[in-house]
């Protein structure tokens, strides 16, 4: 028996057997790729659940920061950023559903695959933004191209290489009644930044309207926790996901399972709260799914909870709490 047969999706009666279809998003395929998250645009698939799609995404500049020389002001039309893969539309979806999308797959694209991390005026999690104003001076604009191999990870110098560590940036559902910027995160998943939506995990999405409207992109070839100075390796990917439903499990926030731990994702400024609601769903879950009491559950995560920041530059911060299965296990 493998993790997977022990994952919530199978709990509740998904299998993980034979996809039932395989389709692409090629760049041909995708045309005009979204900056919102909305249920206002036409989907590019339709699919059913168990379908698997590989899509071709583009870095969070769709490509147009090219050298090391360029300035991102003078390229960069903001808030034109994050372009996503989607909508795609999952048949059977509706309100009070979950999605529940496998990450298969993240392999860098293009013949000579390169990374780009910039340094932009306000933008970053220790400078002055629109939203910290401070009378501090920006720092200069800086733009690294790196080179990208999955055996060899990210070129940082000719001293220092970074693993190979996608996932993918930016990942969720159409809000019900909003058109949301790509570079927000919020309920329905968005701009979390979080590295543990990488291959090898579920992510659990709260579907809020018909269809779901599923979008993907922003793939990280690298970043640390928080993405401090607001870019990590942003790269051109080939993403390979399975798309599967959940009828009548409603969940009000992103979570995520791996193989060796359960994770809800809270998404607020300030940071204390996207805390604070991330550990408050992970106490829920236990307790909903797995026979805790919700006072025992509190008590025991202050002892062997976890959490991780996955963006503080963003709209919205996002962290995780998490919970290894090991423990859960244990209690069952």
């Amino acid at each position: 028996m493998s993790w997977f047969d022990e994952t919530i999706m199978a709990r509740k009666g998904v299998a993980k057997g034979k996809a039932l279809e395989s389709r692409t998003i090629t760049e041909a395929e995708q045309g005009s790729y979204p900056y919102i998250y909305t249920a206002q645009l036409e989907p590019v698939l339709r699919v059913d659940p168990g379908t698997v799609v590989a899509a071709e995404t583009h870095d969070a500049f769709e490509g147009a920061i090219k050298h090391e020389t360029d300035r991102p002001t003078e390229i960069l039309n903001f808030p034109y950023l994050n372009p996503q893969n989607g909508p795609i539309w999952v048949n059977g979806a509706e309100k009070g559903d979950t999605l529940a999308v496998y990450i298969e797959s993240i392999v860098p694209r293009g013949p000579q695959p390169r990374g780009t991390t910039v340094i932009m005026p306000e933008f970053g999690g220790l400078v002055p933004t629109a939203d910290t104003a401070l009378l501090t001076a920006a720092l200069p604009e800086v733009v690294r191209k790196l080179e990208i191999t999955v055996e060899g990870g990210t070129k940082w110098n000719d001293k220092i290489s970074l693993p190979y560590e996608p996932f993918i940036g930016t990942l969720g559902v159409a809000p019900a009644a909003e058109a949301i910027s790509s570079l927000v995160p919020d309920y329905y998943g968005g701009n979390m930044d979080m590295p543990d939506v990488a291959p090898g995990a579920v992510v659990y999405l709260p579907v809020q309207t018909e269809g779901g409207y599923l979008f993907l992109g922003d793939c990280h070839a690298a970043q640390g926790d928080g993405e401090l100075c607001g870019v990590a390796v942003e790269h051109p990917t080939v993403t390979t996901v399975r798309i599967d439903l959940i009828k009548n499990w409603s969940i009000r926030s992103p979570r995520l399972e791996n193989e060796k731990f359960y994770m809800t994702i809270g998404t607020a400024r300030p940071m204390e709260d996207a805390a604070r609601g991330a550990y408050r769903e992970l106490i829920r879950w236990l307790a909903a799914d797995f026979g805790f009491d919700e006072i025992d559950a509190y008590m025991l995560l202050t002892q062997c909870g976890r959490v991780r920041l996955g963006n503080m530059v963003d709209p919205k911060y996002s962290i995780g709490a998490s919970v290894l299965k090991s423990i859960v296990g244990i209690a069952k």
